[in-house]
This record gives structure tokens, C-alpha cells and sequence, in this order.
């Protein structure tokens, strides 16, 4: 039985009266309040720009940017004048760069979408020069192609490893190729330390001012993401409740069903706490914590963020043991025989590196007192999904009769893959006579149900974001650092320790540790699907 949720809050609260009182209908669908055709998206075109991105014809590039910048184009958001210049060290003529560009869209885009002629149009904006990061090869050319445009915006989009974003940004210097027009888009990680982190920061910021560079996260552009922020500052219905006083508790999962795959190279210097909780989680919990922003401008959401994360409780090496929860999985059954485990994957059998992560973390403020935040994320896990639930507290006093049944705590859940979508859990009576009989049942708002067409990627809208310089959604500096240091401490404390990664099974949901991290505190780990 799903009850179907609209985001406008009177018609929220007219369909929970509705669902309580109407207990004879099997099905309710809240949005026969609205038109059956939802306006998806109001397309805006950008201004003119020249997009250079380095390590064009690698995995990030051919995945997403390509397929990303695709989708702008056909929803007629890239001025016909737009160009895309791909770049690496690898020999390539502009066709060659275009049929690469081609096999991607072929292999990401939906057939439907391909038409020849959007097909000629964007392959029509591409081109490619050669050029070496640390050497000069190649950079006289860069100059010529973007020199024929200088009033324009250029975005130079370094989706490489970290150990590039210096040299680049060097060569970018020397050749007078930053303008006040400039941007620079940078991935994760950003460093493996705030030490690194702050050496690497200085490095770019030689080149380009901090209101020029763009941290990226990819998820703070997923659709729910920002929807967390309309549904606590856009309602008047959950603000008054989010805070310590109604809220028992917030979980926030990021799981995984493939193990490193092809980046076991990486990961094995990574793990992932570095990989993930430091920039992906981290951001998550501040966007669920801040306060109420002075306005929905960049510097003030980011004000907000910061401030969150300077109030986490420190996780000194003595709370290691009870607040953190390291594991590395090992080999499991699976469809096609038996999946083998990360050092296996890895090819060492010495590796500490972990592959799963649950920490409980807590925040020394007025509104979040006495909330625990439970994170956790990793590899190999039962379920591919990442989603926040927030529960609130339970009803003080039970007026009903036990053959009603128990009652639930209320929850929201807020979903961010693999669909994204809203649900909040209340308890109703089951239909039928024969007296009160409680059941849990979600309020539920499927982002591809409710508003037609296709969503967004989250690459589309902060590639846009870049070229109208629009910094809401990326990270600022004072906030990667804040972010390493709370992680820090961590590291140290398992470089410190001898203790291995906890291991736990492919296809499981992490080792009997994480359980007993929430457990604990007599409560336990949202599954999804389970209610």
C-alpha cells in the first residue's frame, strides 16, 4: 500500500488526513490534486563558453562529462557558439576525438536521444589538442585555439589525478591562459591529508583565486540532495522538527554491490574514508545539520556548512574502538561463481587499505545535542544504494490497545540512488473492520513518477553551475580543510594501531562490528526494502 507525496506542504498535510480517515481505500495516489503532466525543467541557456577538459579520453570524461554536456546541448542549453576542446597526452586527431566522443554517447545515451542531427551538432563542437601536463608540449597550440575567443568563459576541467592539478595549473599560468573569465573544476580528492590537502590548495590557488575554483562533488548535485534543502527551508512542516528535541537519530548509507574493479590501484592508496567520507558523507551530514542559510547564496550555504562541520565532536584515538568501524571484504557467492575478496582483487596480501567504514558522529550544538549521526559506506555490500533517514523520536505516551499493534517511529527517508525519490513512514490503520490495527507505511514521492521525462545527471546541472559561476553546490576551501580535520585523527589512530580491517563477506552489509556500533545505543541500521 504506497501513498504517493507531492513536495507542496498543504497538499502534504490534507494527504495525511486523508490516508488516516480514508481507511476503506486500498490505493490513494496524492497527485489526483495535481496535473498529470509536471513541468520537469525550465531551461535556461548559458553564455558562451570554451570548456577545455584535461584527461579527455579518460574513464571520467567518456562516462560522464561527455554523455553530460550531450544532454545540455539537447535541451537546448549550450549557445550554438559553445566549444568543448579535449585534452591529454594521448596523439589524436579532432575526428579521431569525436569518434571516441561518439562510441561514449552510444555506449551512456539512450538510442531515443541520439538523433543525427543532435548527434552532428554537438560532435560538431568538439575538438582536441595534444598536450603533455608536465611538459610544454602542446601548449602553444592550446593558446591558438583559445586565443580566437579570448572575451569568453573558459572552464578548464581537470578530470586527472591530484598529482596533475599543480603542473596544469602551472602551464595555465605560464601561458597566460587564465583570464577574469576563468574557472577551474577540480575532483576528488583533494589531497590525502589536510596537510596535502593545503599544499595542493596552494598550488592551484597560485594560478586561480579562490572564487574561481570549483571542488567538485557529484553528489551535491543529485536532484534529492537539493531537495533536502527545499523540503526543510521551502515548508513550513519539518523545520520545527528538525532538531534534537523531535529527532532520535540520522543515518546516512552510501553501499555498494561491485568491489575496486579496475581501481584497485587507486583505491589500495585511498580506502574509504578518504574516498568517501571525507568529501561525499561529510557534505551529506551538513547538508541534513546546517542551519537555515541568511540566503540561498553560495557563501552563505557554505557559512552554514562550515559551521557544521568546525562543531563535530573530535574522534580521539580513545573513542576509535567504540565510534569507528573499519572493514575489508572478503570473497562470497555470487550469479557467476565466487566473487574474490579485495586482496585478492588486489593482488597483496598485506593490504590494511579498508573497503568499509561506519563511524558515529556527533555534532556540539544547540539543535543537534544528543542526535547521533550513523555513517557508513563500503564496498561489496548487500545493496546498491545511498540514502538518508532521518527518525524521529517516538510518541510519549501509547493510547491504544495492544491488539492494535506496536507503533513505529516516524521516518524520513530521503533517497538518493539507485531511485531517487522521498518517503516518510507513518503509521495508519490498516484498512477493514474488527477494530485498530496499526501498520507502517510510507508517503512516497518517486522523482520518476511524479515528474515526467528524464532527470537531470548531476554533472549536467554543475557543469552549468561552473559556467554561470554559480559556487552553491562546490566545496570551499576552509571546508575541505574542516573536513580533514575530523578525518585526520582517524588516520592516525589506524596508522597507530595493529589491529587489521574487520573483515566481513561479499554481499553482506559489513562486519558484525557496525552492528554493534548502533546496536549499542538500542538502535539499529535502516534496510532497505525491509519495514
Amino acid at each position: 500500500m504506497i501513498y504517493r507525496l507531492p513536495l507542496a506542504c498543504t497538499c502534504f498535510v490534507a494527504t495525511v488526513i486523508r490516508a488516516v480517515y480514508a481507511s476503506r481505500q486500498v490505493k490513494f495516489d496524492v497527485r489526483t490534486s495535481f496535473s498529470e503532466n509536471y513541468v520537469t525543467t525550465r531551461i535556461i541557456p548559458v553564455d558562451v563558453f570554451d570548456l577545455v577538459v584535461f584527461g579527455a579520453t579518460g574513464d571520467l570524461s567518456q562516462r560522464k562529462l561527455i554523455p553530460a554536456l550531450f544532454h545540455r546541448d539537447e535541451q537546448g542549453q549550450l549557445p550554438p557558439e559553445a566549444r568543448i576542446i579535449g585534452t591529454s597526452r594521448r596523439a589524436m586527431s579532432d575526428a579521431e576525438f569525436r569518434a571516441f566522443a561518439k562510441d561514449a554517447l552510444e555506449k551512456f545515451v539512450e538510442e531515443k536521444s541520439r538523433t543525427d542531427e543532435l548527434m552532428e551538432r554537438f560532435l560538431g563542437r568538439l575538438s582536441y589538442v595534444s598536450a603533455e601536463a608536465t611538459l610544454d608540449d602542446g601548449w602553444l597550440k592550446l593558446e591558438q585555439v583559445l586565443g580566437q575567443h579570448p572575451e569568453r568563459i573558459r572552464v578548464f576541467y581537470l578530470a586527472v589525478g591530484p598529482d596533475l592539478f599543480g603542473p596544469i595549473c602551472d602551464r595555465l599560468g605560464t601561458h597566460k591562459l587564465v583570464t577574469p573569465q576563468s574557472r577551474v573544476v577540480v575532483e576528488k580528492p583533494v589531497g590525502k591529508s589536510g596537510a596535502s590537502a593545503d599544499a595542493l590548495n596552494d598550488e592551484i590557488g597560485k594560478v586561480f583565486p579562490e572564487p574561481a575554483i570549483y571542488r567538485i562533488d557529484h553528489y551535491l548535485g543529485k536532484e534529492t540532495v537539493q531537495n533536502l534543502m527545499a523540503l526543510r527551508f521551502a515548508n513550513a512542516l519539518f523545520e520545527p522538527l528538525w532538531n534534537g528535541m523531535h529527532i532520535d537519530h540520522v543515518q546516512i548509507t552510501v553501499a555498494e554491490t561491485l568491489g575496486v574493479e579496475t581501481r584497485a590501484g587507486y583505491y589500495d592508496t585511498s580506502g574509504a574514508l578518504r574516498d568517501m567520507v571525507q568529501n561525499h558523507m561529510l557534505q551529506l551530514l551538513c547538508l541534513v545539520a546546517m542551519e537555515p542559510p541568511s540566503a540561498m547564496d553560495a557563501d552563505a550555504v557554505r557559512d552554514e556548512k562550515l559551521k557544521v562541520l568546525k562543531s563535530l565532536k573530535p574522534i580521539t584515538a580513545a573513542d576509535i574502538e567504540h565510534s569507528v568501524v573499519r572493514g575489508q571484504y572478503r570473497g562470497g557467492p555470487s550469479n557467476n561463481g565466487q566473487l574474490k575478496s579485495y586482496l585478492e582483487d588486489l593482488g597483496n596480501p598485506d593490504s590494511r587499505t579498508e573497503t568499509f567504514v561506519a563511524l558515529k558522529a556527533e555534532i556540539n550544538s544547540w539543535r543537534w545535542a544528543n542526535v547521533p549521526f550513523y555513517l557508513r559506506t563500503g564496498k561489496r555490500l548487500a545493496e546498491r544504494v545511498s540514502e538518508i533517514v532521518v527518525e524521529f523520536k517516538p510518541i510519549p505516551y501509547n493510547v491504544f490497545q495492544a491488539t492494535a499493534g506496536s507503533l513505529k517511529p516516524n521516518r524520513l527517508l530521503i533517497r538518493l540512488q539507485p531511485d531517487e525519490g522521498v518517503e516518510l513512514f507513518l503509521s495508519i490503520k490498516e484498512p477493514g473492520p474488527g477494530g485498530l490495527r496499526f501498520k507502517h507505511v510510507p508517503l512516497d514521492m518517486s522523482f520518476a513518477e511524479a515528474f515526467a521525462g528524464r532527470q537531470p545527471e548531476a554533472y549536467e546541472r554543475l557543469l552549468t553551475d561552473v559556467v554561470r559561476g554559480n559556487q552553491t553546490l562546490f566545496m570551499r576551501r576552509d571546508e575541505v580543510a574542516a573536513a580533514w580535520r575530523y578525518i585526520d585523527p582517524i588516520l592516525e589512530a589506524w596508522r597507530d594501531s595493529s589491529e587489521p580491517p574487520k573483515p566481513y563477506q561479499s554481499g553482506s552489509w559489513g562486519p558484525t562490528a557496525a552492528i554493534s556500533l548502533i546496536e549499542r545505543d538500542q538502535r539499529t541500521w535502516y534496510e532497505p526494502h525491509v519495514e
